[in-house]
């Protein structure tokens, strides 16, 4: 598993480090799924970009905890985009099925680390973890689901190979630190999947869908 080190300040950074990262899946059509206010569209200029959210600024208006199937044909879009959208979706396993359907190329998803997230303001006692407390109002959005990294690239290959596709690149993020102080982690950790259980903060992967109808498969796997 490849490892970057980034830290990202809002939505848009995730965005730009996604094209930054992984433009070369994100030519022809695409869709993105989660858009939010459509950054992605302005980082494509030269793609058929369409984008799927319940608010924002997307081209189609869609709940997807209130759909069973995103509205479009098998295999119609060269990758399909989902950022940090699958942990807020009580439907989670439905929709990701769907991505890999209606794309015909790659689908590119990304997952946070809970285990990551929490693991300081459990340390120090803090009783609340951002998108899982319990507060007087109920929250306009939060995470439904609760994983580390491990578990998620668990799920990612199986998930993708039910419904045929592959995981053909992980990328974990975390912050930059300084290196011994990595180093001194590394060696207490003795694995890296202990120590990216631990501190990375995001799980990227990028998915190659296997030719079918409406399909035309990869010109081949992204390195």
């Amino acid at each position: 598993m490849h490892v970057d080190r980034v830290v990202f300040k809002g939505r848009a950074a995730r965005v730009r480090y996604a094209v930054e990262r992984f433009g070369r899946v994100m030519g022809g059509r695409v869709l993105d799924v989660g858009c939010d206010v459509a950054t992605l569209r302005g980082l494509l200029p030269e793609a058929d970009y369409v984008g799927v959210d319940i608010g924002g600024e997307p081209d189609v208006r869609l709940d997807l905890e209130r759909t069973e199937a995103l509205p479009f044909a098998d295999g119609s879009f060269d990758c399909v985009v989902c950022l940090d959208v699958l942990e807020h979706l009580d439907n989670l396993h439905r929709i990701f099925d769907e991505l890999i359907r209606v794309s015909r190329r790659h689908v590119l998803v990304s997952l946070p680390n809970n285990w990551a997230n929490a693991r300081r303001p459990v340390g120090r006692g803090k009783g609340a973890i951002g998108h899982y407390g319990l507060p007087a109002d109920p929250p306009g959005d939060r995470h439904k689901w609760f994983f580390g990294l491990s578990e998620g690239v668990g799920f990612l290959r199986e998930r993708s190979r039910r419904a045929g596709a592959s995981v053909v690149e992980l990328r974990a993020v975390e912050k930059p630190r300084p290196w011994p102080l990595r180093a001194l982690r590394r060696l207490l950790c003795v694995s890296q999947r202990r120590y990216l259980n631990r501190y990375a903060h995001t799980l990227w992967a990028v998915l190659a869908c296997a030719p079918g109808p409406g399909r035309e498969g990869p010109p081949a796997a992204p390195k």
